[in-house]
Parts: C-alpha cells; structure tokens; sequence
C-alpha cells in the first residue's frame, strides 16, 4: 500500500470512473475524499468501502462544482478531515449534444465551469500545500474529445480540450518542485455519463438506441469494446507511483486506439 499516509481529493467520484479512481487509490492505502451528487445511502455505501480498502478515513463532500467558494470550502473540509491533500483528480463532468446552432446557453456554461473552471479553482486551491512538501500528484480527466473532435458535442470538446491545455500549463509551472500534472484521455467507458447522453444523441441523430451503440459510440473505438473503469484506474495509480515522476505534461490515450486513426 505505496500510498498510505497520502491524502486524496477526487471530483466528480460518486459513481463511473470517479469510483473507480477512488477506490483504486484506497486499495493502495490513501485516504479518500469523495465529491459529487447521488443517492446519499448509496455515496454513504461507497465511502465506507474505502475505509475498508484503504484501513485509512474517507470523507464526502456534496460540493457544487459550480461555486468557486465551495470547491475551496472542499479543499479546506479535505484537509481538516483527511489531510492536506497530496493527490487531486479532477473528474467531475456532464455531457450535452446538441447541433452548435440549437446548443443552450446554459448547457454551454456549465459545461465549461464543472469541467474545466472547476479543475482551475481545485489546483489553484491545492499546489500551495504540494509545493510545501515538495511532492504532489494532480491529474486531469481528458477524454479522447481532448485531442479530437465529434460532432454535436461543442462544449464537451471545447472543455477537453482546455483541460488538457490547463495541464500542460501547469505541469511545466511546477516542473520542479516534485508535482507531476497528466491528463489521462479514454475512449468510451460504460458509465452513467455515457449511457445518459445516448437518448440525446439518438434525438440529435435520428437513430435507434442500437445504432448509437455501435454506429457512433464505438464506431471510431477500432477494438469495439469499452474501456473499463479499472483499466482507467490503474493508470492513474500508475501515475502517483515514484516509477512515474518523469511523466508530467502528457495526455495519455487509453481509447481502445481512437486517437490512432
């Protein structure tokens, strides 16, 4: 258990790859703080298996990725509960499609601020704790919409491809000051984000359930399976481990080879 004694704060982790993350890091010994909305019998269910994994404390946070002040209260709460953190996964995100020229306003916004102005606010409240100590690991959920384009998913893309860019930034301003920031870029995943956008998606596209499946969602995935939620998860334990403090800056596909055409 390399991480024990660490403190974890993951976004967007009541369920999907969020979980995943949280509790491959408890299994490593981290103790966990989770974020998100959902139902408050399951999320009570979720931390305490990761008291169990982790035989460190976990903690919940119902912060609203939306509300500056609130992700700083989180890091705060985080800190006072758990211990200052060590480790930040920004993995909060909801998904709209829409035709750019039929796109909400508000879809539009939210979109930016719970993907990528949140992960600006949660770093910006972290590093001065990283820097102290002189160790820290941040990564950025990307998607495979980081580094390419689908049509009806303006924001989503948009979004993407800022948090890489947000990296990247970052990762070269604490370069040497033992912090590593990486983005980690899947392709489809079967998680509630993905199954919730297939009934816009057949609307925007005219098309069966079945052929948003396997016609749009899985087209561009050359093996034509999903990515699952622990391989995704293994790859950001990967990350906080020593063997990996060289890599900093990069987004990391693990798209079933999407990026590769």
């Amino acid at each position: 258990m390399f991480l024990k004694g660490k403190t974890a704060l993951i976004t967007g982790s009541t369920s999907g790859i969020g979980g995943g993350y949280a509790k491959a890091l408890a299994a490593e010994g981290a103790a966990v703080m989770i974020n998100g909305f959902g139902d408050a019998g399951e999320i009570e269910t979720l931390r305490e298996e990761l008291e169990s994994l982790s035989g460190s404390k976990a903690a919940y946070s119902n912060a609203d990725m939306m509300k500056p002040e609130e992700i700083r209260q989180m890091v705060a709460d985080c800190a006072e509960q758990l211990g200052v953190v060590d480790i930040l996964i920004n993995n909060a995100g909801i998904q709209h499609v829409a035709p750019v020229d039929e796109f909400p306003e508000d879809k539009w916004y939210a979109i930016m601020e719970i993907i990528c102005n949140s992960a600006f606010h949660t770093v910006k409240a972290v590093l001065p704790g990283m820097k102290e100590r002189g160790w820290g690991r941040i990564i950025n959920t990307g998607s495979m919409h980081s580094k390419v384009a689908s049509p009806y998913k303006s924001a989503y893309n948009a979004a993407k491809h800022a948090i890489a860019g947000f990296g990247k930034t970052v990762a070269l301003e604490v370069a040497q000051q033992g912090i590593t920031v990486n983005t980690i870029s899947p392709g489809y995943a079967w998680t509630p984000l993905v199954e919730n956008q297939i009934p816009d998606t057949m609307k925007a596209r005219n098309m069966t359930r079945d052929q948003v499946m396997n016609d749009v969602l899985l087209a561009g995935q050359p093996t034509k399976k999903f990515v699952q939620i622990d391989q995704i998860a293994a790859l950001a334990v990967f990350l906080c481990k020593d063997e990996a403090s060289a890599m900093t800056g990069a987004n990391i596909s693990i798209d079933g080879g999407w990026t590769a055409q």
